[in-house]
């Protein structure tokens, strides 16, 4: 366990390399996870929507971890998803979390059928029950369709293991008002997630900023949220520039699919997303490629 709180500065999340099959390559995590710790980044995320939790086995998680916690061996703070279908499913998930040693939770709703906020709150208290690990919520709409509401969160952080929440950039911008509330009314630790917003959510005063292009291409994100927490704006935003086009990609094709092309960019090995994802090709690829390149070019 490490000493660090793990919800706080950038906290990166890589993919977790797997075959077709579903199976791991846990040896590719580990340069992803070296890369990570290199540039200190102030915590890693494993199994996050980028981390395909969602397509792998409770089996295949726990090598994932156990993988992890090896590679890593305290440098960094670990945080893994335990998100699943079933509440008993999360429960077991989170106990394989802190046996195999992390630092910390990360938990999304995931339902087939859509959710009651009272079942939400059910189901947080329940694998808060089955793990004294601290816990943050993860709010991400846009995979889950479940929305938590102020008074949910509220609700939520008097559950004495969840500490910081993991939040969508809100649609108005209105970051300074959104973090405000959210600390009055919860004292949450909150950060924000969609890297575009990254330099927005750091200089309005997250506590954290959890990056998918800083789980695989860490070193421009750690220069941006280290500009923004030193209030170094015309740095952050030189950085954030820099990344447009990138980010107009993650907006088109989705941050995932971005993500395999640039692991096979960096050098590492080309990967295919798990089924029924399918790979960048043609037009596509060339466009993402061309977002990439320049950035290559200055790491």
């Amino acid at each position: 366990m490490h000493s660090l709180s793990p919800f706080h500065g950038l906290s990166a999340f890589p993919i977790t390399p797997a075959d077709e099959n579903g199976r791991v390559d846990t040896e590719t995590l580990a340069q992803l996870l070296d890369r990570l710790c290199e540039a200190k980044v102030d915590s890693i995320g494993l199994l996050g929507s980028t981390g395909i939790y969602a397509y792998l086995t409770r089996a295949e998680r726990r090598r994932t971890i156990d993988a992890a916690v090896e590679c890593v061996g305290g440098r960094v703070p670990l945080i893994a998803g335990v998100g699943a279908l079933r509440t008993d499913e999360a429960q077991h998930l989170a106990r394989d979390a802190e046996a195999a040693g992390v630092d910390a939770m990360l938990l999304a709703p995931v339902s087939y059928t859509p959710l009651t906020q009272d079942e939400a709150y059910e189901h947080y208290r329940a694998v808060t029950q089955a793990s004294g690990l601290p816990l943050c919520i993860y709010n991400n709409p846009s995979t889950t369709h479940f929305s938590f509401s102020l008074d949910l969160l509220a609700r939520l952080s008097s559950l004495p293991t969840i500490k910081a929440a993991k939040m969508p950039l809100p649609a108005d911008g209105g970051l300074a008002c959104e973090l405000a509330s959210l600390r009055g009314r919860t004292g949450l630790a909150v950060g924000y997630s969609g890297d575009w917003g990254t330099a927005d959510a750091m200089l309005a005063g997250a506590d954290t900023f959890y990056s998918v292009l800083g789980g695989t291409l860490p070193d421009p994100v750690v220069a941006m949220v280290r500009a923004a927490q030193t209030g170094n704006v015309d740095a952050a935003r030189r950085i954030d520039a820099r990344l447009a086009a990138l980010w107009d990609t993650f907006k088109t094709f989705g941050s995932l699919r971005v993500m395999y092309l640039l692991v096979e960019l960096i050098g590492l090995r080309r990967l295919a997303p798990p089924r029924p994802l399918l790979p960048l090709e043609g037009k596509s690829r060339e466009k993402v490629v061309a977002a990439i390149e320049p950035l290559l070019q200055t790491v």
